[in-house]
């Protein structure tokens, strides 16, 4: 996976407040599914969020620049809503790490792209988008004073001009909230154990997963990324490269109790935007990560769910709007009701087909 970049002929590290800032950039989006996945299911909040310490690092070291480490989305919002059991999410990003690396390390990514398609990925990120938001809702009815007062505080937020940080800060209040009902946790020191998913998870739910998944890392994680480091730091990070990095990263992390985790846009352009310039900003976010899975468990535990629905409503809202920029707005839409009433593999399957057809009658 040898890349190069112009950018690297600066100083790789620094830690100053700009690191720190661009660090919590690309933290706004992850730490809100991270806690909803940890509250809704029975996977360890502390190993999810040492997955993300690990790798921030490891690639911040390995390419030099301020690299996103996000949750595969796709996977995060179907295991969220109860579509995906534990062990299929973790065998959905084994699938996924796997098909990413050959994809890789055989340079055929380009290739692929080609049959899916914008509208297509677009698509499948506003049916996640609306899965998201189908879950958000029901929890927000939970106790409806908790959701009110989220909503307050994210509408404060977004008036002040911090519309992408307004996630992160209603899950800040839910803490605060909790530590005053629970007091200050516990700290938990995690064990590491190599483990892979019962031969029972490979099902049908799994297999669409993937597809899902592997249809939206292809825009936003590879495409996408590789664009913006570019356009941002001057640096000459292929697909290809990109690829590769994610398919290790789940082949290595999701035994060891992780999540399917990927590169993403949006967390480089958070980074980019709060003021990371080097990879100091992952070594910073990474520390944090890892603080925060030794003392998170307790407050998650008791975290209220209606102001976490509001969370969850927060990032489908985002991300729906990034799925509405398309190129043929009427295949995007449609492609996301149907994830939503049907499912999201069929969707996209359904979508990639109209999106051929399309290419041909014009």
């Amino acid at each position: 996976m040898a890349h190069s970049s112009d950018y690297e002929q600066t100083p790789a590290i620094d830690f100053s407040v700009g690191e720190f800032t661009g660090a919590l950039g690309d933290s706004v989006t992850v730490f809100p599914i991270v806690v909803a996945i940890g509250a809704l299911t029975d996977l360890s909040l502390t190993q999810l969020l040492l997955g993300f310490a690990v790798f921030q690092v490891v690639w911040g070291l390995y390419y030099g620049l301020p690299m996103s480490v996000e949750p595969m989305k796709a996977l995060a919002a179907l295991v969220i809503a109860g579509s995906l059991t534990a062990g299929e999410l973790a065998v959905a990003g084994l699938f996924a790490g796997g098909i990413l690396l050959v994809v890789g390390w055989t340079g055929t990514l380009g290739r692929i792209t080609q049959y899916i398609g914008q509208p297509v990925i677009r698509g499948v990120q506003v049916a996640v988008a609306l899965i998201l938001l189908e879950t958000s809702i029901q929890l927000s009815l939970n106790s409806v004073p908790f959701a009110l007062i989220a909503v307050a505080t994210a509408g404060i937020v977004i008036l002040a001009g911090y519309h992408r940080a307004s996630a992160l800060v209603v899950l800040c209040v839910g803490v605060g909230i909790t530590v005053a009902q629970t007091g200050l946790p516990t700290p938990v020191y995690p064990s590491v154990a190599v483990g892979l998913p019962d031969a029972q998870a490979l099902s049908i739910a799994t297999v669409e997963g993937t597809v899902a998944q592997l249809a939206m890392t292809v825009g936003n994680a590879a495409i996408a990324t590789s664009l913006l480091l570019s356009d941002f730091y001057d640096a000459d990070v292929s697909t290809d490269e990109l690829a590769s990095s994610m398919g290790v990263m789940n082949l290595v992390a999701i035994p060891l109790g992780a999540m399917p985790m990927c590169h993403g846009s949006g967390g480089v352009a958070g980074k980019y935007a709060f003021g990371a310039r080097t990879a100091g900003s992952n070594l910073i976010l990474g520390v944090i990560y890892a603080i925060t899975a030794v003392v998170a468990v307790g407050i998650v535990a008791a975290f209220p769910l209606s102001m976490l629905g509001v969370v969850l409503a927060l990032i489908a809202v985002e991300l729906g709007r990034a799925g509405l920029d398309s190129d043929h707005l009427a295949l995007t839409i449609g492609i996301g009701l149907v994830g939503l009433v049907a499912n999201v593999g069929i969707a996209f399957v359904l979508g990639a087909l109209g999106y051929l057809l399309l290419q041909r009658l014009q």
